[in-house]
């Protein structure tokens, strides 16, 4: 019954965490393409009522006209939009998964034995200190000297991710190491939205509103550094939102790597995207370099993971086993989550309707079985504690044909 619970709640919780992110990232992206697409006042009125910009769009049947002012309107309508509660709801429900699967199941799905022998109290302690981590030493690079110069920021904070993605993905498991990396800069995110973007926001309208003095515009620019980060960290995240349906990727041998680059060729692409919104700036032109390199990059992760046989067919290092065997090793590693009653706990079906509980179900498998097994993204968290030898074993028994 827990399990079933469990179940329940991972589900509702997923759901609430993508409506809310498809919210938050959407009001993100449309303000960065609509701050970038302004224009100068046609209306002469307008701009003497202090408008810094204008655009006209059409949707929905009708047409709109958006207007930004240099600081604030003569007066502040009654009604003033926020956007805020997006971003909000966002993090707690991301928190709320995270600590449902990653840290109350920190044995399935946080801790790899192989990788780091951590006790649960330890692992779900390391978690909490990259999230609380990552948002104080992001904040203080932002609010020192090296803030004001944006390109310099920008490569330190690049090392520095690396790093945290390299120490992430040497102490949890691949797919532990992800969401914690990818946690850790949705924190960064939605900090950026509660202690800094939305202040500057409630000082530009206390301001106006209540003290009728021009408001302090640095808390304004610091709110537009923030937010422009934010829009490049929206791809990474988003990866890593998506990453535990796909073992070639957290757990490859060198996973730390493919996170870094994946996240650089999500960054280069937003940098893309970003820059053809204020094309009219260069008369139409944005050169297409980042996205480029980008698809490259994607090219090159694609490449470098392409399956390559192992050497270990029948003249290779390890001996295929019968088909006897690898039932045996099937039904001790693997049946204990994909049969039709799983009996490990925590598991109330099979993972993703993979059923191993049968000869014909295991023959019909090989392919699947292969990857997961080559990239060690199964058994979760090796819980059911397959050896080298028996990974091996299976691997050459599929090399061959998967005789039976």
């Amino acid at each position: 019954m827990t399990a079933y619970v469990l179940d329940w709640l991972s589900l509702l919780g997923r759901w609430l965490h993508l409506v809310a992110g498809i919210a938050w990232i959407g009001s993100s992206f449309y303000f960065i393409w609509l701050d970038n697409h302004l224009l100068p006042p046609a209306d002469p009125v307008l701009a003497k009522s202090g408008v810094a910009g204008e655009l006209w769009a059409v949707h929905g049947g009708g047409f709109y006209q958006a207007l930004k002012y240099r600081v604030a309107p003569a007066t502040l309508p009654r009604s003033l939009h926020w956007f805020y509660w997006e971003a909000y709801t966002t993090f707690l429900s991301g928190l709320f998964l995270l600590g449902l699967l990653y840290y109350g199941q920190a044995e399935l799905y946080l801790i790899d034995r192989s990788v780091a022998a951590l006790s649960k109290p330890a692992a779900i302690a390391i978690g909490a200190a990259f999230l609380a981590g990552g948002w104080i030493v992001y904040d203080g690079l932002c609010r020192s000297p090296l803030g004001r110069d944006s390109r310099a920021l920008g490569a330190v904070l690049a090392v520095l991710l690396s790093t945290a993605a390299w120490g992430l993905c040497r102490l949890f498991s691949g797919r532990g190491a992800y969401m914690e990396f990818g946690a850790m800069l949705g924190t960064i995110m939605v900090a950026n939205v509660f202690f800094v973007i939305i202040p500057a926001q409630r000082g530009l309208v206390r301001a106006k509103e209540e003290e009728d003095r021009e408001p302090d515009l640095r808390g304004a620019i610091a709110a537009k550094l923030r937010s422009t980060h934010n829009t490049y960290f929206t791809l990474p995240v988003l990866f890593v939102m998506i990453s535990p349906h796909y073992p070639i990727t957290y757990g490859a041998r060198e996973n730390w790597l493919v996170l870094i680059v994946i996240c650089a060729a999500g960054v280069l692409l937003r940098v893309y995207f970003v820059a053809r919104h204020n094309a009219h700036e260069r008369q139409g032109h944005t050169s297409p370099l980042p996205a480029a390199l980008g698809v490259l990059a994607l090219a090159g992760v694609a490449f470098a993971l392409m399956p390559r046989s192992s050497g270990n067919g029948a003249g290779g290092l390890a001996s295929a086993g019968s088909f006897v065997r690898i039932e045996a090793i099937v039904e001790r590693r693997c049946a204990g989550c994909h049969s039709a009653q799983p009996t490990l706990a925590g598991f109330t079906a099979a993972p993703n309707g993979v059923l191993l509980d049968t000869p014909e179900r295991i023959l019909a498998r090989t392919d699947q079985i292969r990857q997961q097994l080559a990239t060690r993204a199964m058994p979760v968290g090796n819980v059911t504690g397959i050896t080298e030898e028996e990974r091996a074993e299976m691997l050459a028994w599929i090399e061959r044909g998967a005789p039976h």
